[in-house]
């Protein structure tokens, strides 16, 4: 069994919870997708009703030489502050004397954010005595960021060695862990995943690891290009991993030994450049002029995906079928989308993969009609293919 935050009464106690504030801003500092912020506001939520204190660390961007202004969590204080409906206190850094200050007068019902943990080279190395200073500041440490749970970093796992009767999971990390435990465990067949994006080496494990799972693999996005012209086909300046040609082949030999159905595209929207505005049509994918590239898959491939989809009553979706983010573009990842939810409402489970996936799924205003939408892309594909993630490991 997880130990979670429901394991707990935090009446009287401070808890230092390890976030994801890793949110996209404008250029006026404002929130442009909350999605982070909002997943972890049920756990938040739950310490302050106790009676207890809250002490939240993040990281915010990748600042290469210490502070920065751009990546200060400052920005996100009134956002955050609306959310709770509390006005949340600010730290200017996380293990100096305001911090500790702060920290030490704070009341039940408070909360104090402190700067970005990564203006300290230490939090990325994984530096003990920098987290032994985090681990000072509460009684209890909540791990509730899902989304950097595969990195060993200071506040993310090596700062539990410090509470040893008292870590827990937040509500986000243990719903993060009970999905991806239901898709890779015991998923309902026909078991369907979706394979997207630009390279077959990134999703190489993942596909392995699901090859002895499945009913049936998609593969779209620029990755199926590898795949097409292993087979001989004409890809034009389509995306493709010369060098991973032989192990396109060896996937599909995989696929067919285990009794798996793997589809790949036979159309794409080919387009002259890569630009929304490009001149573009539809066309067998395996017949892409020189100087053209497929830039999403075609319609036939579109329906023939979808039914397999709404066929399902597993679905696991991780990488889109095209540049979704330009308009035109965007119809293979929609009708992936669409289908998607249409398996959903019809009573299969679906869980949709972090990174782009979710970027897709909330552009098309279809994220409250899925099963469960991840915020932690890398971390789920570490899971995912069976690996051993620190910030796991760590509470457990």
């Amino acid at each position: 069994m997880m130990k979670t935050i429901d394991d707990i009464n935090f009446s009287g106690k401070k808890a230092l919870i390890r976030v994801d504030f890793n949110v996209p801003l404008d250029a006026q500092f404002n929130v442009t997708d909350d999605t982070r912020i909002q997943g972890a506001l049920p756990t938040i939520k739950k310490i302050l009703n106790d009676g207890g204190s809250v002490i939240l660390m993040s990281h915010l961007g990748r600042p290469k030489n210490g502070p920065e202004d751009r990546y200060s969590l400052k920005h996100i204080i009134n956002h955050l502050s609306k959310e709770l409906g509390t006005q949340v206190q600010f730290a200017n850094d996380s293990i100096g004397e305001e911090a500790k200050e702060k920290s030490a007068n704070l009341k039940p019902g408070e909360v104090l954010l402190l700067e970005n943990l990564r203006f300290y080279k230490e939090e990325e190395k994984g530096d003990k005595d920098f987290a032994k200073k985090l681990a000072e500041l509460g009684d209890v440490y909540v791990n509730d960021a899902f989304g950097t749970a595969h990195r060993a970093h200071a506040s993310t796992s090596i700062i539990a060695d410090y509470f040893p009767g008292n870590k827990y999971f937040g509500y986000l990390m243990a719903a993060e862990l009970e999905n991806a435990q239901r898709v890779l465990e015991h998923a309902e067949k026909p078991f369907t995943a979706i394979m997207g994006g630009a390279k077959v080496s990134d999703k190489l494990q993942l596909i392995e690891a699901l090859l002895s799972r499945v009913d049936n693999l998609i593969i779209g996005g620029g990755m199926a290009y590898t795949f097409i012209k292993a087979q001989g086909g004409n890809i034009g300046n389509s995306l493709v991993e010369p060098d991973k040609l032989d192990l396109a082949l060896e996937l599909m030999r995989k696929a067919d030994e285990n009794g798996v159905n793997l589809v790949l595209p036979t159309d794409a929207v080919i387009a002259d450049e890569f630009s929304n505005d490009a001149p573009h049509y539809a066309g067998a994918n395996n017949e892409i002029p020189d100087d053209k590239m497929g830039l999403d898959i075609g319609p036939d491939s579109a329906e023939h995906f979808a039914q397999i989809i709404k066929a399902s009553k597993t679905v696991l979706w991780n990488g889109p079928m095209g540049v979704f983010e330009m308009d035109n573009f965007a119809k293979g990842t929609k009708a992936v989308a669409s289908a998607i939810v249409a398996a959903t409402e019809n009573g299969a489970f679906s869980l949709i993969g972090g990174g782009d996936s979710a970027a897709a799924i909330s552009k098309f205003k279809m994220t409250e009609h899925v099963s469960y939408v991840s915020t932690g892309g890398g971390a789920l594909l570490e899971y995912m293919e069976g690996k051993e993630l620190p910030g796991v490991k760590a509470i457990g």
